[in-house]
């Protein structure tokens, strides 16, 4: 019975919480016709895991990140054949440019979208994957920016009860 003991009211608040944000993205990604609208509740569930402040910070990083990611895949997948090397390469070349503009972790976003773009295979050009990709993340984090300021996550003192 320690799992109850576990269990209280804020953590059910935020699963629920989580649960509508993560499926209101999904049916929104899906209203726009995007293909893989998984990528919008992925990025939600990213975003309502944290408070307003952090929220907004982690937010502006995961879009900054998309924005470099769906970029430079659709321009090395363009000029270049999607292969191991030129995705090395490009992982590499995202990590100089996020450190130049100091970005922060907008790195780590960008290359998980890289990779999203460059690896998996399409049958859509790759300018139109990269779209979808940013259009998909970007209902995410609006969704979840809007759900976290109007539902603010509860400070949960515990998941696992002190002993």
């Amino acid at each position: 019975m320690a799992f109850f003991g576990a269990v209280n009211r804020d953590i059910v608040e935020d699963s629920a919480r989580t649960a509508l944000a993560a499926a209101g993205s999904f049916l929104i990604a899906r209203l726009l016709r995007m293909p893989e609208a998984y990528w919008a509740t992925i990025s939600t569930i990213i975003v309502v895991q944290s408070t307003l402040g952090a929220a907004v910070t982690i937010s502006s990083q995961r879009f900054a990140g998309t924005v470099l990611g769906t970029a430079s895949g659709a321009l090395l997948s363009t000029f270049f054949d999607s292969n191991l090397a030129v995705f090395a390469a490009g992982v590499f070349l995202l990590g100089l440019v996020c450190a130049l503009l100091r970005l922060g972790s907008a790195y780590r976003f960008s290359g998980v979208t890289l990779a999203i773009t460059m690896l998996v295979g399409r049958k859509v050009a790759p300018w139109v994957a990269a779209e979808h990709r940013f259009i998909e993340v970007s209902v995410g984090i609006l969704v979840g920016l809007v759900i976290t300021a109007i539902w603010p996550k509860h400070l949960i003192s515990q998941i696992v009860p002190k002993k």
